[in-house]
């Protein structure tokens, strides 16, 4: 692609320790880049089953111009197509979510089963076969109750992430809970740099008193060693409370190892105490619903946050779970999609109060946008270098090295 050669030799320029040259974060041509070709070779996480719970049920991800139909058939099998109807290509579902008996496109009402399968389509000619026109599919993955898509027609394995990460993901029984709050907050940055922000906590203690006192920064970049290198904080007291906590999460069955963009992989895994005496991630880190979920018979201090490039991070707790999807909009808009869940059976006003549920992630995810916001700004000037990384946002140079190496590599599948 003659058109992305710019961007191959942006690339290439990638130091080791340091930021994306400028035009990778800000430029017209990279988002073109970013949507049309690299995010369409790698796994993306779109939503989880709990927001297509019954049959019927519908949920459209969209990145760039491309917008993707992810649904619950009548046989409980989720899958995806392309959002566009196959008779003059016309979007089928225009709303984001949804329930319907069958797929109708808008336009001229051809109608689809619920598996893709073209059903109705008024005044074709007599050689005109339906089974040569459902809707086109597009590659999806069920990891745990987290449903990733890729737009490739040769997508990339995704064993690995689904053997590391899938069996503790599913002790929290996805399928049984449901989704009681869902925000869809445009920050006016790049998607890069809003992803490299959620990757480090250099900046929490002064950016997110709510969310330390609840959380604690270890394990967000900083604590957790790997390959036996020191802790960038040493603190005897953590590392202490963090082996007792072991010996219960083992009796829990809840308990792995950290897992750590293994092999150059793409997922991350940790279980990590929470912080001040909190039992969930709350605003005062009491729990947000009363009815508990997964194996979980009473409050437990921790919680499970995987991470996965190129776009989303997930928080699992005792008594509900948080996930994060984001999406490139403009070269200097990012949509961040947070989704709030709980048992199926909790009760609004007696088992959970929405706004409480919500309070803790939507302060974050302002102060968080925010400071993205001044990032792209910062960057946007003729004054932006590439700058280094600190020790503790190691987390960040994963993703941008993840970045780098995807977007080389699609490059090459689309020149070869």
């Amino acid at each position: 692609m003659a058109r992305f050669e710019s961007i191959q030799a942006l690339l290439q320029q990638d130091r080791k320790g340091h930021t994306l040259p400028r035009e990778l974060y800000v430029g017209e041509d990279a988002f073109q880049f970013d949507t049309q070709v690299m995010l369409k070779s790698v796994w993306l996480y779109a939503c989880t089953a709990a927001h297509v719970k019954n049959a019927g049920d519908f949920f459209v991800f969209e990145v760039g111009h491309n917008a993707i139909i992810i649904v619950r058939g009548r046989d409980n099998e989720i899958r995806a197509f392309w959002n566009s109807c196959r008779h003059r290509g016309a979007k089928i579902c225009v709303e984001q979510r949804g329930r319907v008996p069958r797929l109708m496109c808008p336009y001229h009402q051809w109608t689809y089963g619920l598996d893709g399968k073209l059903l109705a389509a008024r005044s074709m000619a007599e050689d005109f076969d339906k089974q040569d026109h459902g809707l086109n599919p597009v590659a999806l993955e069920n990891v745990g109750g987290l449903i990733f898509i890729c737009m490739d027609d040769n997508p990339p394995s995704i064993e690995r992430v689904k053997a590391d990460i899938e069996d503790q993901i599913a002790i929290y029984d996805i399928e049984r809970l449901k989704v009681v709050v869902q925000d869809n907050y445009i920050e006016d940055a790049n998607w890069k740099l809003v992803m490299e922000n959620n990757r480090e906590c250099y900046h929490c203690d002064a950016g997110h008193p709510e969310l330390i006192s609840v959380l604690g920064t270890y394990g967000f970049g900083k604590g957790l060693p790997e390959d036996g290198e020191a802790d960038v904080v040493d603190d005897a007291a953590f590392d202490a409370m963090v082996e007792a906590k072991r010996a219960q999460w083992k009796d829990l069955g809840i308990f792995r190892e950290l897992i750590e963009f293994p092999d150059g992989w793409w997922h991350r895994m940790a279980r990590l105490p929470l912080a001040n005496g909190a039992v969930t991630q709350s605003i005062d880190g009491k729990l947000a619903c009363k009815k508990l979920i997964g194996p979980f018979t009473e409050p437990e201090s921790s919680s499970l946050s995987v991470w996965t490039q190129p776009n989303s991070w997930h928080h699992l707790c005792c008594d509900h779970v948080v996930t994060f999807s984001l999406t490139p909009v403009a070269a200097d808009k990012t949509l961040l999609r947070t989704s709030w869940l709980v048992h199926e059976d909790a009760v609004e006003g007696v088992d959970y109060d929405p706004d409480h549920i919500a309070a803790l992630w939507r302060t974050t995810n302002t102060q968080d946008g925010h400071f993205s916001m001044l990032n792209h700004q910062g960057i946007s000037s003729d004054g932006y270098q590439q700058g280094p990384y600190a020790v503790e946002e190691k987390l960040v140079e994963d993703f941008k090295d993840f970045y780098v190496d995807a977007s080389l590599k699609s490059l090459q599948r689309v020149q070869a």
